[in-house]
């Protein structure tokens, strides 16, 4: 959250040098991104829970810690206002059938593993449990029963292909939910019909346990200084 009574304080001169230092951080990730070393992409969140997201992908926690750092080293973070983070790992659903051969090798895999974000208009984020409640406990039904849920379920995020794009990661042992979802459209209204459509499937309806969602917009680079003028 940017604390914007604090930033007006400053004077022009101030904000402006602030914004400079803030951007060529954003060219470094940029540069990253170009080598297919990581991705990012930062969001103006709709609603009061937060102003900014950014969202960044890397091969290790190291490099994302330094990020961390590095936005924290600089004079504008001093007027941001830390509202939720989330941390984890994008990986292949354990449901899909094995594959033949290393799957580093196989490109299809590794795109999946490293992806570039996509820069839609918009995004929409929330973190998830599988319900352990009784007899809606997803750790204690056999494999192929929990196959074929999630083959359902998966069958009703493939009616949304070319509409919404969906990164999942685990975070089991890393935050306090066990997955995240992002959801990337150039239609926002996308994302209410398909987590909706979704509530009706039996994985979701027995067992799904949300936290909360944040949708925004995209701000490009060319845009952070829009955003910050005041």
């Amino acid at each position: 959250t940017v604390d914007w009574a604090a930033w007006k304080t400053l004077t022009n001169e101030e904000r402006q040098e602030a914004i400079h230092e803030f951007l060529t951080l954003v060219e470094k990730w940029e540069t990253t991104e170009a080598a297919k070393e990581g991705s990012h992409a930062i969001y103006t969140i709709m609603g009061q829970k937060a102003d900014v997201m950014f969202m960044l992908l890397r091969p290790t926690m190291e490099e994302l810690h330094e990020i961390e750092t590095a936005i924290n080293k600089t004079k504008l973070a001093e007027y941001l206002i830390p509202a939720y983070s989330y941390v984890s790992v994008v990986e292949l659903s354990n449901y899909l059938p094995a594959e033949a051969g290393d799957p580093y090798e196989n490109p299809e895999v590794r795109r999946r593993l490293y992806p570039i974000l996509p820069k839609t208009n918009h995004v929409c984020f929330y973190p998830m449990d599988k319900r352990r409640q009784g007899n809606d406990n997803w750790y204690m039904l056999p494999m192929e029963e929990r196959r074929n849920l999630m083959r359902a379920h998966g069958m009703t995020g493939r009616k949304y292909a070319g509409k919404v794009v969906q990164i999942i990661t685990g975070s089991v042992g890393f935050d306090d939910y066990e997955w995240g979802v992002t959801l990337f459209s150039n239609d926002v209204l996308q994302f209410k019909k398909l987590v909706y459509e979704m509530r009706f499937d039996e994985v979701s309806a027995r067992f799904g346990e949300f936290g909360s969602f944040f949708v925004g917009n995209i701000l490009p680079k060319e845009k952070i200084e829009q955003f910050l003028h005041v």
